[in-house]
């Protein structure tokens, strides 16, 4: 009865976590810190603060989490009036210390510091044009070509606004940046707005984020959105907002589903809430008898209760989440794998023996996971084990931000339902519609990015870029 984590992860990876403020006056990285901390699930791998304080620039960034690479008297180094913060997981460029962010580029109007949130599926086009121009890129992302673009606009002649809009317009894919420049903060997004970023406000000043956990936790109210294709501009004068894309919102709706605290809020309502719907409509779409409703915590949590509330089954916790387990280096023994340790998930079995379960998850994307966690609640003695996934069946790779396995790797790609009921050895498998999905957010379903689920990209994947992930794809078409 055990639960070890597994070698590759079983859930697409985080994407990143952006802040910046601009705060004369205030501890500008302290309050990024925080910021970053309330972020920390959107990136384990690094982190970094950039403090602007007019041209001079002063940054520290390091691989490891927040708490990790921030200490009192770091953060009391970094002295300023704006401040662009960023922790990562690597989605475009490896896991180094050079490629944490920010990132810089020195220009003819002082220093320019980027945060991305995103994927560009033409990075490479970018890459080569910068080169071309001899630009000296010292890390392998798409976020280091961002800022060199702004740069070199701001070179040939352009101001802040008007060189950064010339870059974004040679950007393809999805992006949320925070960018700190001598005049002020900025912060943008794709014509889709892929990717979440948020506008707060404290004491009279202005603050964006990822989401709007990272407003709350350093006393800020929510104002707005940053909207699809908007380009915002924050001085000591106020906010300019500059609109230089056609919007088209897509917004990823696995960042309402799984990648988003639930705490923060989307369309005036906090994901627990809208997660709760998500496991109340799996109940009506899949009802089965059973005892007991427990989740996969933490994320499975929100829909298993509204699974429970919908279905009329008690709701109880029957696995018990170690939450210090984080992200180590340190692997357990041979004679510790083979004992079983329990490192991530402990289950009850006075909750578990003798009942008929329904298990809630958020997601299957390997299966290794769902496996592990069914052979555990099967030696804590449950009679019957019944699945039940509050989205639908993950069967495409994401280019726009998230890292997923390639096609191939993905468990609903390569299996039917009835397939992988019987891989992860289930009595019963069910998951959430495409439609029921999209129903429990109470709006026309039109502005939100399925394609891990549906296959429709809105942004174009370049061929040489779809044939690294999409291989079943390649396959078929041989």
């Amino acid at each position: 009865m055990t639960y070890a984590a597994p070698s590759a992860p079983d859930k697409p990876e985080e994407a990143c976590g952006v802040f910046g403020i601009l705060a004369p006056g205030e501890a500008v990285a302290k309050l990024t810190y925080f910021g970053l901390f309330a972020l920390q699930h959107r990136g384990q791998e690094s982190a970094g603060i950039a403090v602007l304080d007019g041209d001079r620039l002063t940054m520290h960034k390091d691989m490891g989490l927040v708490s990790q690479v921030f200490d009192e008297a770091l953060l009391n180094e970094l002295q300023g009036q704006l401040a662009v913060g960023h922790t990562r997981y690597s989605t475009t460029g490896s896991s180094r210390k050079v490629n944490a962010q920010p990132v810089v580029s020195r220009t003819r109007l002082g220093p320019v510091v980027l945060a991305h949130n995103g994927n560009l599926v033409n990075a490479a086009q970018l890459r080569e044009e910068l080169l071309a121009r001899e630009h000296t890129l010292l890390a392998t992302t798409d976020s280091e070509e961002i800022v060199h673009a702004i740069g070199e606009a701001v070179d040939d002649g352009k101001g802040w606004v008007e060189g950064t809009v010339h870059a974004l317009k040679r950007c393809r894919g999805a992006f949320s940046l925070v960018i700190g420049t001598p005049a002020g903060l900025m912060g943008t997004r794709d014509a889709n707005g892929v990717r979440p970023l948020v506008i707060g406000t404290l004491k009279g000043r202005y603050v964006l984020a990822s989401e709007t956990c990272a407003l709350s936790i350093i006393g800020a109210k929510y104002l707005r959105d940053v909207e699809p294709g908007e380009l915002v501009f924050i001085t000591e004068s106020g906010l300019e907002s500059h609109h230089w894309a056609k919007p088209e919102p897509r917004m990823c709706i696995f960042e309402m589903i799984y990648f988003a605290r639930p705490d923060s809020r989307v369309n005036a309502e906090s994901l627990y809430t809208y997660r709760e719907r998500l496991g109340e409509i799996l109940a009506q779409e899949a009802p089965v008898e059973a005892d007991v409703v427990i989740p996969v915590p933490d994320s499975g949590t929100p829909a298993a209760i509204g699974y429970a509330r919908a279905s009329g089954i008690l709701f109880q916790q029957g696995l018990i989440k170690n939450h210090y387990v984080g992200r180590t280096f340190i692997q357990p023994t041979q004679t510790m794998r083979e004992a079983g340790i329990k490192m991530k998930l402990n289950p009850l079995p006075d909750v578990i023996e003798g009942k008929r379960i329904v298990i809630v998850d958020d997601s299957i994307v390997r299966g290794t996971t769902s496996r592990k966690i069914v052979q555990a609640l099967r030696d804590s003695g449950a009679r019957e084990v019944h699945m039940r996934i509050s989205s639908p069946p993950v069967t495409h790779p994401c280019f726009y931000g998230i890292d997923t396995d390639s096609q191939d790797q993905l468990i609903a790609a390569t299996k039917s339902v009835d397939e992988i009921a019987r891989h992860i050895e289930v009595d019963s498998l069910a998951y959430l519609s495409v439609e029921g999905m999209l129903k429990a957010t109470r709006t026309d379903g039109q502005g939100f990015c399925t394609a891990c689920f549906t296959g429709d990209y809105p942004i174009p994947i370049p061929d040489a870029i779809r044939r690294t992930k999409l291989v079943l794809e390649k396959t078929a078409a041989s």
